[in-house]
């Protein structure tokens, strides 16, 4: 399986690997910092560089257990070292959006006590559906003013992996309705926002919360009777 140097760290901008597996229409390598997509967070996009030549990476995701980055000149072989190099300026929104999210996740968690329901994202604006009764401006005004002092708070966000066991034993660790993670992961990857939140997560994330930026509220409606969206946007400080 490739090894996942996202997973890990975020920040990763280029990395330099080797081919293992070439399909028609995508290549497999032996370690990667594209993100696959996954938990409502888009794949990563970039280019792969051969012999000073940049092939652009169009899709990234799971085929048959591996990662599979989908291009559209495929010469490569088995074996072939290749510098990979990812769309920095859109991952880092991602990591933004997503990073606020979870911001939005652990605030109404700790003060309504309202579960997930669903939730999806593109770079700078995103969304999320909590288990509420109802949901008036007057609130969502009070949970934007909540969520921006959490991003003000300057919170260490870090990440851990836990045997399934281990991690099953945090309180809470699962915010979404219905619990996600298949039987067979045994390694449970965590996302600390130190003093907020801490969730089970396969997503990319800024450091501190500082670095999200503002969030804005940009609407909330039902979405059913206990079922409620708010959307955000993700602006600069």
């Amino acid at each position: 399986m490739t090894e996942q140097i996202y997973n890990s760290d975020a920040y990763i901008k280029e990395l330099d690997s080797k081919v293992v597996d070439v399909q028609n229409d995508y290549i497999v390598l032996d370690k990667t910092i594209f993100f696959p997509g996954g938990g409502g967070q888009p794949n990563d996009l970039g280019s792969i560089f051969i012999d000073n030549q940049e092939v652009k990476v169009e899709k990234v995701s799971w085929q048959d257990g591996n990662i599979a980055h989908f291009i559209n000149d495929n010469n490569f072989k088995v074996g072939d070292l290749i510098k990979s190099m990812i769309d920095w300026g859109r991952r880092f929104k991602l990591m933004r959006t997503h990073t606020a999210l979870h911001i939005l996740c652990g605030v109404i968690w700790r003060d309504y006590q309202a579960a997930v329901t669903g939730g999806n994202m593109e770079p700078l604006k995103g969304r999320m559906d909590f288990e509420f009764p109802s949901l008036s401006a007057e609130l969502t005004e009070e949970i934007e003013k909540k969520v921006n002092v959490e991003v003000q708070e300057d919170r260490e966000i870090t990440v851990d992996f836990l045997p399934r066991e281990e991690a099953f034993q945090i309180p809470d660790l699962i915010r979404t309705k219905v619990n996600l993670l298949p039987e067979s992961l045994k390694i449970i990857r965590t996302i600390n926002i130190h003093g907020l939140d801490l969730q089970a997560d396969g997503g990319t994330h800024v450091s501190s919360t500082l670095k999200v930026g503002k969030i804005k509220i940009t609407g909330h409606e039902s979405k059913g009777k206990i079922n409620k969206r708010i959307r955000i946007a993700i602006l600069d400080n």
